[in-house]
């Protein structure tokens, strides 16, 4: 895809609405090249890492869910640790994903950080589901912070992409750049936030879902990524 944005939406139906920062300035003004060339590379730095260890903090009325883990963007995979916050610990245990399967593995104490081998059995397989369900929505987005390819410099600042502030995350410096499609969809400003290191590294994505108050977060950190082994018996999509 030619934009950051426009690769979320592709992998999932979600709305995205304008959401604040949580450091730096909250005036936005144009990117500068450079700024420009870093938020066009940060989608194809991850995809030459091969896979990055993330933790996403998902949102939803029960108090939320957290998963710590890692997502192979060669393979289109992710796997890692999925616990509740809050009244919602009934979706404790391992998760594995890929855009178009969720198997779960249901645990009532899950350990801090997934087996490198996945149990070979004690999965439960479900679709993922394209729209209405946040978790999903979480893990599709996660899926697409990758390309193959670099985006298209020039449509990031045609649709809408501008700097907005800077912030430490994980010891890092940070530019905080909206993504594209900021201005450009009805009724409220809608887009994602991408925190940026001075190379392109993207140390933070958020975003806002239609359905939730509060906005879904991917904290890239300094863990060690590893690679994602399948379920057995399970071939990741291409």
């Amino acid at each position: 895809m030619a934009a950051a944005a426009i690769g979320i939406t592709t992998a999932v139906t979600i709305t995205v609405v304008l959401i604040g920062s949580s450091g730096g300035s909250t005036a936005s003004r144009a990117l500068t090249p450079d700024e420009v060339n870093r938020l066009a590379m940060a989608r194809f730095l991850n995809y030459q890492a091969g896979g990055r260890a993330l933790t996403i903090t998902v949102p939803n009325a029960s108090g939320g869910l957290v998963i710590t883990g890692s997502v192979d963007y060669r393979t289109h995979t992710g796997y890692g640790v999925v616990r509740g916050t809050g009244r919602d610990t009934s979706s404790d245990g391992l998760i594995q994903w890929t855009g178009t399967t969720v198997l779960v593995h249901p645990l009532t104490d899950p350990p801090a950080a997934a087996p490198a081998s996945p149990p070979a059995s004690g999965w439960h397989s479900r679709p993922l589901q394209s729209s209405g369900m946040s978790l999903d929505s979480s893990l599709a987005i996660a899926l697409s912070l990758a390309s193959d390819r670099p985006d298209n410099a020039a449509l990031l600042t045609q649709n809408g992409a501008a700097w907005v502030g800077q912030e430490q995350v994980h010891g890092h410096r940070t530019d905080i750049v909206r993504g594209p499609d900021a201005e450009t969809k009805a009724s409220t400003s809608q887009t994602v936030r991408y925190w940026l290191g001075s190379d392109g590294t993207m140390y933070r994505v958020r975003a806002t879902l239609a359905s939730e108050s509060q906005p879904v977060v991917f904290d890239f950190d300094d863990r060690e990524y590893v690679p994602v082994q399948p379920v057995p018996g399970v071939t990741p999509a291409p």
